[in-house]
C-alpha cells in the first residue's frame, strides 16, 4: 500500500506527464513539425545532391554532396529544436495554460528539460530522416559517429534553450518569427553549411568565426567527415559554453516567472 502511494505521488510524475504531454503536442500535427521540415530538407538535397553533389568539390577528398549533407542534417535538427520550446511555450503564454503549469510540483529545472527533451525528440527524428534521404544522394564516412551523435545532441540542446527564451520574450507571432527569419537562418547560412569558411577572403573567414553557428555545423562536419576549419574540442567546447549559459538563463526567467504571470 505504502509502495502504490509512493509510485502515485512520485515527484517525477509531473515532469513525466508534462514531457509526454509535449511529446504528444508535435506528433498531433504530424504533417506540420515533422513532414514539412522533412520535405523542405529532401528538396534541398535534391538541388545540392542530385544537381550539383558530384560535379563540385569545395573539400579535398569530398565532392559537395557528402560536404553541404552534414550541415543540412544539422540544420534540420536545430531548426525543429527552436520552433518546438518556442511555439509550444508561447502558446502556453497566449492562451493563458502557461499558469496552470506554474502552480504544478515542477521545479524549473524539470520544467525546462521537459520541454528541451521534447524538442531534442523532434529535433532528432527531423534529423535522422534527413540524413537517411540524403544516403541516396552520397555516402558519408561518419568518422566519428559518437561525437557526430554528442554534436547533434548538444546543437539541439542548445536550441532548445534559445526557444524557450525567445518564447517568454516575445510580444506576439511576428516577433517569434523573427527570431528564426532574421537571426537563426542567416546565422546558419553564414555558418558554413554551403561553404567553407576558409575559401572566404579576409576579413570575412575572421569574422565567421565569431558566428556561434559555425562551431555548431563545424563540430558536427568535422565528427562526420573527419576535417573540418577548426578543431572538435574547440567547436564542441564554444558550443557547450553557449547551451549551459542559455541554460542557466532559461533556468533563472522561468524560475522568477519572467513574463509568464501577465
Amino acid at each position: 500500500m505504502i509502495a502504490e502511494e509512493t509510485r502515485k505521488y512520485s515527484p517525477w510524475l509531473p515532469f513525466v506527464t508534462l514531457l509526454r504531454k509535449e511529446i504528444l503536442r508535435f506528433f498531433r500535427v504530424a504533417s506540420q513539425t515533422l513532414l514539412t521540415p522533412i520535405i523542405t530538407a529532401s528538396l534541398y538535397l535534391f538541388v545540392f545532391g542530385a544537381t550539383l553533389g558530384g560535379r563540385l568539390s569545395v573539400l579535398e577528398g569530398f565532392n559537395y554532396a557528402q560536404f553541404v549533407i552534414p550541415g543540412l542534417v544539422l540544420m534540420g535538427v536545430i531548426n525543429n529544436s527552436f520552433a518546438n520550446t518556442s511555439s509550444s511555450l508561447f502558446m502556453s503564454r497566449y492562451l493563458g495554460g502557461i499558469v496552470d503549469l506554474l502552480v504544478t510540483p515542477v521545479s524549473p529545472s524539470q520544467f525546462i528539460m521537459a520541454y528541451t527533451l521534447a524538442a531534442m525528440v523532434r529535433g532528432t527524428l527531423v534529423g535522422t530522416v534527413v540524413w537517411g534521404i540524403s544516403t541516396l544522394f552520397a555516402e558519408l564516412p561518419w568518422q566519428s559517429p559518437l561525437l557526430a551523435i554528442l554534436m547533434a545532441m548538444l546543437a539541439s540542446f542548445l536550441f532548445a534553450q534559445f526557444g524557450l527564451i525567445a518564447a517568454i520574450f516575445a510580444h506576439n507571432f511576428d516577433t517569434l518569427s523573427m527570431y528564426s527569419n532574421f537571426l537563426i537562418l542567416p546565422l546558419i547560412y553564414l555558418g558554413g553549411v554551403f561553404y567553407p569558411i576558409s575559401i572566404l577572403p579576409e576579413p570575412w573567414e575572421r569574422l565567421s568565426y565569431l558566428n556561434p553557428l559555425f562551431y555548431l555545423i563545424d563540430g558536427f562536419r568535422h565528427a562526420v567527415l573527419g576535417v573540418g576549419d577548426t578543431s572538435f574540442l574547440l567547436a564542441f567546447g564554444v558550443s557547450g559554453a553557449i547551451a549551459a549559459t542559455l541554460f542557466c538563463w532559461a533556468a533563472w526567467l522561468i524560475g522568477k516567472g519572467y513574463r509568464l504571470r501577465n
